[in-house]
């Protein structure tokens, strides 16, 4: 199977996984040990701003209109607890991985630190948890129609409504959501 890094995963209508049902997954990471990604049309009950009051990180030097009007996510149901942030290129962070010219991944907390103010990546998405995969697992869903996968577009991730991410991947698939099926067949 080809390598499905920088790629997005989309949940077919017959995916009822509490999880994943109509989601959107950017892949961070694919191998032969598994595979790792991001939900990006998730959002949990929680903003940039209350996320960095309960953590103890907010203060006066930040823009508050600007963190307040950003949602945190849920990345998925591994380590709930645990932060990332998919980003535009910005340089500078301790735990940083380009994961194509277009979005990064950072996971450590010096970007935090960042966002509310002049030094914050252009655009970015703060997701809690991730989705995780062993070997073959991922391979075996798609073989069994659970998703549909297409090249990532940080277009949909940045600058598309979170309620309309799931539809505008797969409009990039040629055709409207509503015609998706989950019937599998052979010719």
């Amino acid at each position: 199977m080809e390598n499905l890094k920088n790629q997005f995963l989309i949940a077919m209508p017959s995916f009822t996984d509490p999880y994943f049902k109509q989601t959107v997954v950017y892949v961070c990471e694919h191998n032969e040990d598994g595979a790792m990604g991001l939900v990006v049309n998730v959002p949990v009950d929680l903003t940039i701003d209350s996320l960095l009051t309960q953590i103890d990180m907010m203060d006066s030097h930040r823009d508050l209109k600007e963190l307040a009007g950003h949602q945190v996510y849920q990345g998925g149901p591994v380590a709930q607890e645990r932060g990332f942030v998919l980003h535009t290129p910005k340089d500078g962070f301790n735990s940083s991985l380009a994961l194509s010219n277009q979005v990064m991944i950072t996971t450590s907390k010096d970007i935090l630190e960042t966002l509310g103010t002049d030094k914050q990546p252009e655009q970015y998405l703060v997701t809690l948890g991730y989705a995780g995969w062993s070997a073959g697992q991922l391979e075996q869903e798609i073989a069994n129609n659970a998703w549909l996968n297409i090249p990532a577009d940080p277009d949909i991730i940045f600058n598309t409504p979170t309620h309309q991410r799931w539809e505008a991947a797969a409009r990039q698939l040629g055709f409207e959501p509503w015609q998706l099926t989950s019937d599998i067949g052979h010719a």
